[in-house]
């Protein structure tokens, strides 16, 4: 078991299952209220999560950072962390891509912390063997973060090799599985315009059973997730683009779960009324 004091930016609801497997190890967590809505607060004082009043009484009492938050903020977190004078670990478990990870890495470059790449598959740790934390970086350091999550629901999974690594893994999952309901979508969409819907997922449940495309449930818990996995498809198309592929599959897949944004944490919306919200028409598209 592994005492330390760690700080989560920010308690979401993937980051305080996240904390909470810290605090089964033995850790003491922190987080920072200021500027986070009730509902984060909610889960906080949840979990037993201990306040600080801003990012230099964080970086000051932990010798940990975690940093679980939408893509687009990650690297201003690590920005405010970096300016608060933190020198401890700084594990950024954020959907970004490589490239966001090396920026990353430069904002914390000569602060005296050390950064360690962090993917986490599958949903918020409520069970053993559903959830993971791939790390990369500094053999010595990874281990500890690894020993951190160890026994716990949060399987820790080290990777050999350098930061960037393990961000990589993520999106190549992410990419397959999530674009997978932006397609889903899109051809239930083009099937419900030309009134042939019940007749695509009868062919679906018949032939891709298991899938979003022949079960509409799992279609619709994309909607309140949409926000979220929005700026990740964009941080996809950027990390297919370093590598010389193109973007163009993320891209569309964004452009999709955006006509969602208004659903946020909606556990209401059903699948209609996500098919409508696509098949909405812009004046030019009207004609």
């Amino acid at each position: 078991m592994v005492h330390t004091d760690v700080g989560i930016v920010h308690p979401g609801a993937m980051g305080a299952r996240v904390a909470a497997q810290a605090m089964a190890a033995g850790s003491r967590v922190w987080w920072l209220p200021q500027g986070r809505s009730a509902a984060t607060g909610r889960r906080a004082a949840e979990w037993g999560l201990r306040p600080a009043a801003d990012m230099a009484e964080l970086s000051a009492r932990c010798t940990l950072l975690l940093s679980v938050c939408p893509p687009a903020a990650a690297l201003d977190v690590a920005r405010q962390a970096a300016t608060a004078g933190f020198d401890g670990v700084y594990v950024d478990a954020n959907a970004v891509s490589p490239q966001r990870m090396a920026q990353i890495a430069e904002v914390l470059h000569g602060t005296g912390a050390t950064l360690v790449d962090g993917g986490i598959t599958g949903p918020p740790p409520r069970a053993a063997d559903t959830t993971r934390l791939y790390l990369s970086g500094d053999d010595t350091v990874v281990a500890g973060v690894r020993a951190l999550f160890d026994g716990t629901l949060l399987t820790p999974v080290a990777l050999a090799g350098p930061v960037g690594r393990a961000s990589a893994l993520k999106l190549s999952f992410a990419a397959y599985n999530k674009i997978s309901y932006a397609l889903a979508a899109e051809a239930c969409a083009l099937a419900e315009d030309h009134g042939v819907l019940d007749d695509l997922l009868d062919v679906a449940a018949h032939l891709l059973p298991d899938t979003p495309l022949a079960r509409p449930e799992q279609l619709a818990g994309a909607g309140p997730r949409a926000w979220r996995w929005e700026p990740e498809m964009r941080e996809i198309a950027d990390a297919w683009r370093g590598s010389g592929l193109p973007g163009s599959f993320a891209d569309a897949a964004a452009d999709t779960f955006e006509r969602w944004h208004t659903h946020k944490d909606d556990k209401t919306v059903t699948s209609g009324q996500l098919l409508a919200d696509l098949l909405r028409r812009e004046p030019d598209e009207a004609g």
